[in-house]
């Protein structure tokens, strides 16, 4: 089924160093931009991540340092990249736990202000294990019939996603062709910061979902306990749990 688009929308996916979202980094970025009247543009590029590639991340994505210590850094391409993701709906397969908040932690990073707030998020996988509780490459084959070539290949996992979910639309009926819808249904949580460290509650008050202030107002616990901001501005949170920590503190004054 054709998806039905008010914005473009960018179905990316990251292939990186590790699963630290405030350490690890960037080393091949694939995105697939398709806009409302069917046209597509797509991107790969190899990033140079300026440290180490650990063996066990390489041995998942084919990636070695040789193979980029000539490319990019993030901060030479950020600007393009965040040029491409302006204005558009975001969509990926595990992305809003994973790929979502080290992309904006790269941005972050490279000094460039890519403001995804108001954005549509859908995470592909979350539909998927909804429906059919699986993984990518089985999302292939029970979806689309076939069997994934390249896996854990930015490119070919990126292509996949964006056609797993049109046959998502095709198979389940109760599926709304709609991003707004399809962004809710995917959705964990409801996160104010891309991590998930401070989400809204039911009342839509921003709490934090963790620690021992879990599901208590940030800015109840910021005016009981002054040195929690201090401790998690120094702490190891992602650049923009930090931002949006500071961004809460402001409104309070």
């Amino acid at each position: 089924m054709k998806l039905s688009l008010k914005n473009p929308i960018v179905f990316f996916d990251l292939e990186t160093t590790g699963v630290n979202i405030t350490s690890d980094r960037i080393v091949e970025i694939s995105y697939l931009k398709v806009f409302p009247n069917g046209n597509e543009v797509s991107r790969t590029m190899r990033i140079n991540p300026e440290m180490h590639i650990p063996e066990q991340a390489s041995e998942v994505h084919g990636i070695y340092d040789d193979d980029v210590k000539d490319c990019p850094t993030f901060k030479q391409v950020a600007k393009d990249v965040a040029h491409d993701f302006e204005g558009a709906d975001i969509a990926g397969f595990n992305s809003n736990r994973f790929d979502v908040p080290l992309l904006a932690e790269e941005f972050l990073r490279a000094g460039v202000d890519l403001d995804m707030t108001r954005r549509k998020f859908i995470d592909v996988q979350v539909i998927f294990h909804k429906m059919e509780q699986r993984t990518l490459s089985a999302a292939v084959k029970f979806y689309c019939g076939k069997e994934l070539e390249g896996a854990h290949s930015a490119d070919a996992d990126t292509r996949a996603t964006y056609e797993v979910l049109q046959a998502q639309l095709d198979r389940y009926d109760e599926l709304q062709n709609d991003i707004a819808w399809l962004s809710e249904f995917s959705s964990h949580t409801r996160n104010v910061d891309f991590a998930g460290r401070i989400v809204y509650d039911d009342k839509g008050v921003e709490v934090f979902n963790f620690g021992k202030y879990k599901g208590i107002p940030v800015v109840e616990v910021l005016r009981r306990d002054p040195g929690y901001y201090s401790w998690m501005m120094q702490g190891d949170f992602s650049l923009n749990t930090k931002q949006v920590l500071t961004r809460i503190k402001l409104s309070t004054k």
